[in-house]
């Protein structure tokens, strides 16, 4: 889950990292009214939407009147912003967070993330601030420090230390950078993160040290026990279909292809859609309903996969073991009467029950076409789906 940037110098601010002064906007005239609430001289207006290089894209100006600020804000707001995070679909503006523009001498990079290869939390710092961390990487991987925290012991100060002193950093700027950092790996622990970014870390001439942006991702799975941030999500910049799959339990990514998954176990489902590319086809999504589906959560899934317009053929392959294929059957039965397919829908069953399950399937009088392996079932699939362009 990910969240904007104002939100989540909201949760940095507390827990001690220094951020600037700033507004959320939803309107021309509000934008301009942050501005003089917020005072000064300068500001920069920001688009608020799930991705970075927003700057490159014209998603961040600075502005030295109000007046300034609230067209900026008016050019923003209802835009389709495009970056190359974003794909050629974009993301819509539908709000704009003023904030005060603070002067600055140096631009730093640093970040949190979780390599589940060690399973400890990373730090990663670079002098090289502004840029992407990719940018970074493929110039100057040199410039990259790095620090591994114990989970035993967590992220200890001489820790922080080392990394303000890799970053060049002197006298006061050191004790700020300490409570920063430390402030950002609490934050990072405490609510679930699995990946905190502030790029760029800004030192200013009187020794600050501001996090001019911020971006925060989150474990999904934790949300039920991180409710701050679980009303933060904002669907409006996510796929409807993944927002509805959430909503049901559902594990659901949208992709390009054309051959709808619906799949017990992330393991099978990407066997599956491995299958479906080597049978010379490309699925339509990954869909996991996950080991307890009941029928109605598997009429859910039918009615999310269909809901892509793309969608020529309807796989469904289930590997019963908490689940029972009686269950899976009973649910693609009923979603498949009450949501009228109109394109193929293939069916393999193996597991818990099979039996009843294919017979539930052959007395249900509908044209579900069978099978009993997945090479088999994907083949068919493909078959369907290409006899339906002829």
């Amino acid at each position: 889950m990910d969240i904007h940037e104002y939100q989540a110098k909201e949760l940095l601010a507390k827990f001690g990292v220094a951020v600037p002064r700033g507004a959320i906007a939803y309107s021309p005239d509000q934008a301009a009214y942050c501005a003089a609430e917020l005072g000064g001289a300068k500001w920069v207006v920001k688009a608020q939407i799930h991705s970075g290089g927003r700057g490159k894209a014209g998603g961040i100006r600075l502005c030295a009147s109000e007046q300034d600020v609230q067209q900026a804000a008016n050019a923003m707001l209802g835009m389709q912003l495009i970056t190359a995070q974003t794909g050629a679909e974009g993301r819509i503006v539908h709000r704009v967070y003023i904030e005060e523009a603070k002067p600055f001498v140096r631009e730093l990079y640093l970040s949190f993330v979780l390599d589940r290869n060690t399973q400890r939390i990373i730090i990663m710092a670079s002098t090289e601030g502004g840029m992407e961390i990719e940018e970074i990487a493929h110039a100057s991987p040199e410039l990259i420090l790095q620090e591994s925290v114990d989970p035993a012991v967590g992220l200890r100060p001489f820790q922080a230390r080392k990394v303000a002193f890799g970053l060049g950093l002197q006298g006061k700027q050191i004790q700020r950078a300490v409570n920063i950092i430390l402030g950002c790996y609490r934050a990072f622990r405490d609510l679930d993160a699995t990946m905190l970014e502030i790029n760029p870390l800004a030192v200013t001439a009187d020794d600050q040290l501001l996090a001019l942006d911020a971006k925060m991702s989150f474990d999904d799975n934790a949300m039920f026990r991180q409710p701050q941030v679980s009303e933060m999500r904002d669907y409006s910049q996510e796929d409807p279909r993944e927002a509805q799959a959430a909503e049901h339990g559902l594990n659901y990514i949208g992709l390009t292809g054309s051959i709808g998954c619906i799949i017990n176990g992330a393991g099978l489902a990407m066997a599956t859609m491995d299958m479906i590319k080597h049978a010379g086809e490309e699925p339509a999504n990954f869909l996991d309903i996950g080991g307890g589906a009941s029928p109605e959560r598997v009429a859910a899934a039918f009615k999310l996969v269909i809901s892509d317009a793309s969608v020529g053929a309807v796989l469904v392959n289930i590997f019963a073991g908490i689940n029972r294929c009686d269950w899976i059957a009973q649910g693609v039965v009923e979603a498949a009467k009450m949501l009228d397919l109109k394109v193929p829908l293939i069916v393999r069953l193996a597991g818990t029950n099979v039996e009843a399950g294919k017979k539930i399937i052959e007395d249900s009088g509908l044209p579900i076409i069978t099978a009993d392996t997945l090479a088999e079932a994907a083949a068919k699939a493909v078959a369907a789906y290409r006899a339906t362009k002829k």
